[in-house]
């Protein structure tokens, strides 16, 4: 069971392409200018059993998923059994937002969570160190770490967007002459 706030299906901003992200209850960091301060209630939102939550992962066959919340940590046992049933029966990739960073996690409780996870975006969300413009994050402390190729590698490795990210403007990408869009090659 997990206790869930929201689930929010074909979101692009908890990682990269549509993802289905279930936000949890539950967090005691509370990080001052936190986006969502209402998930630091534990007893906030609805349990929710894995194969409710699979219905709804899997109703969407293009959205990957993220672990978002309060602090899917606090519910690791419980995303843990989610994220096997993920890879179990679908191909989609799993991030998960932590606002412990992952060096404490690795050797706790929150260790088989870890080994089910594709990116951990981890670190509390800091203020002064806040930028709109990072990719992913809300604060320069977090880092997008690639899970599987740190657990293998024993060090910290982070994930790379295996396309070139390009910003346009929509002056960018009209089409000369048709206009029409498109983005430049």
């Amino acid at each position: 069971m997990i206790r869930v706030l929201d689930i929010i299906e074909d979101t692009m901003v908890d990682g990269p392409g549509f993802r289905t992200s279930i936000y949890c209850a539950g967090c005691n960091h509370q990080c001052p200018g936190c986006h969502n301060p209402q998930s630091w209630d534990f007893g906030g939102g609805r349990e929710m059993t894995t194969a409710a939550l699979m219905k709804i992962i899997m109703a969407d066959p293009f959205a990957n998923v993220t672990f978002s919340g309060g602090d899917p940590m606090y519910q690791a046992e419980g995303f843990a059994e989610l994220a096997r049933a993920i890879h179990t029966y679908t191909n989609k990739d799993i991030w998960c937002y932590t606002g412990f960073v992952y060096e404490s996690l690795i050797n706790d409780e929150q260790r088989e969570l870890l080994e089910q996870l594709d990116v951990l975006v981890d670190g509390p969300f800091i203020q002064k160190l806040s930028d709109p413009d990072l990719l992913f994050r809300g604060s320069s402390n977090q880092r997008l770490i690639d899970v599987q190729k740190t657990l293998y590698a024993g060090e910290v490795i982070l994930w790379q967007p295996n396309v070139d990210v390009k910003e346009y403007s929509v002056l960018d990408i009209k089409k000369p002459g048709s206009g029409r869009n498109h983005l430049p090659g």
